[in-house]
């Protein structure tokens, strides 16, 4: 399989400049698109949306930290072991992060939003509307770990 390139769409630039694990609700940053590729025909529409998907590049996780099989949710020995695709963990194969977050300004390429977990300078890989028929459908399931670790997180 070749290998996939991916140029980045814009860069967050928010308050925190270092990963946290938890309380993100509050967080309000702004999406800054790249005004030598995009006009504001890009973002045309989006404004009638009240979320956002946001696809980013967890830039600053060095290779060492990468996991490709399992461990507790943060390094946590009283929750189970669990493989790196059963978890939302920073250190995954490809660095890649999606959040939803709500939209609360779009003011030409500059998107403010609430809720994104990413930090100030991270490249913002896509951005695409969050419309409710791509929620999940049917009962959602997950294990009682996954609910604890989410607490604090928004």
């Amino acid at each position: 399989m070749d290998e996939v390139s991916l140029k980045p769409i814009g860069v967050v630039h928010a308050s925190r400049n270092t990963p946290e694990d938890d309380n993100w609700g509050g967080e309000v940053s702004t999406i800054e698109l790249d005004t030598t590729r995009f006009t504001e025909e890009a973002v045309a529409g989006l404004k009638d949306f009240s979320h956002l998907e946001v696809v980013f590049s967890m830039h600053l996780v060095p290779d060492s930290k990468i996991e490709i099989g399992a461990r507790h949710p943060r390094n946590r020995q009283d929750w189970p072991l669990v493989g790196i695709f059963a978890q939302r963990a920073k250190g995954r194969p490809n660095r890649l992060g999606v959040s939803r977050c709500r939209l609360l300004k779009v003011d030409g390429l500059k998107l403010t939003v609430a809720g994104l977990d990413a930090i100030n300078d991270t490249p913002v890989l896509d951005i695409k509307p969050y419309m409710v028929e791509f929620g999940p459908r049917g009962e959602v399931v997950q294990p009682a770990w996954a609910t604890e670790i989410m607490k604090e997180y928004y």
